[in-house]
């Protein structure tokens, strides 16, 4: 049974302090990347079937890092994976860094970037926590997506959705699935950014649920474990007009 704190919903800032929290407590922000990337990995497996292109687009941040990481694991798995950068003369920053350097593989212009040569493609562009608008390259590389018709694996939120209010920041893949972390961000429900996360799964990548405590999280999902304090039980006695009336 669910309870309160399974619908619960972080907001990015939260998801910031339950991975500080997390590394504070001994677990490297590496290897939260690595189980992030893995999960994204693992769901893009189920999507490609016996297909086996997939482009992988990658931001400057955390996100990209994720990107990096399935990009590796996929081409383990015998995928013919093409990994495309915002600014590939750029190196990522953080754990994202050593994520890069992990990929053996090119990492081209997301100019050259064309959704009709993949299968498969995986959003790791920017994640929940994007507070400006989308333009230039990567607001390109969406439009050729919708005109391609591929279907897209975002990892976290698709690029373009606030994960704090759902709005479209200038432009947004829609995604055919969305992988998060932990626990749903408020965009994955409220729209336009619902509309756009397609099928979303949650991945548990090590973060404690006790870290939920120490956040206090204020917004959940609506679902009956929030409300059982609003029912009463029939007492013995009861009958139908002792329990309310419908109008």
């Amino acid at each position: 049974m669910k309870t309160p704190m399974d619908l619960a919903l972080v907001t990015p800032t939260d998801m910031a302090e339950a991975d500080r929290l997390t590394i504070e407590a001994g677990t490297s922000g590496e290897v939260l990347m690595e189980r992030a990337g893995e999960a994204v990995a693992a769901e893009a497996m189920a999507m490609l079937g016996h297909r086996r292109r997939v482009a992988v687009l990658v931001g400057p941040g955390h996100n990209g890092g994720d990107g990096f990481v399935a990009a590796r694991r996929l081409a383990e798995e015998g995928c013919d994976v093409r990994v495309f950068s915002v600014d590939p003369k750029r190196p990522p920053r953080g754990d994202a860094a050593g994520a890069a350097v992990r990929w053996s593989g090119p990492v081209l212009d997301l100019a050259r970037y064309d959704p009709a040569e993949a299968d498969l493609v995986v959003d790791a562009l920017f994640g929940a926590g994007l507070d400006r608008r989308i333009e230039g390259a990567a607001a390109a590389a969406m439009e050729r997506t919708r005109d391609a018709g591929v279907a897209v694996l975002s990892v976290d939120l698709p690029s373009g959705v606030s994960g704090e209010t759902g709005a479209i920041l200038g432009t947004a893949f829609a995604a055919t699935a969305t992988v998060t972390f932990f626990r749903r961000k408020p965009g994955h429900l409220l729209q336009p950014g619902r509309w756009l996360c397609g099928r979303v799964s949650v991945a548990d990548i090590g973060i404690a649920d006790g870290v939920l405590d120490a956040i206090a999280p204020k917004a959940f999902a609506n679902g009956p474990a929030l409300w059982p304090a609003a029912f009463r039980a029939p007492a013995a006695e009861g009958h139908k007009y002792a329990r309310g009336h419908a109008v």
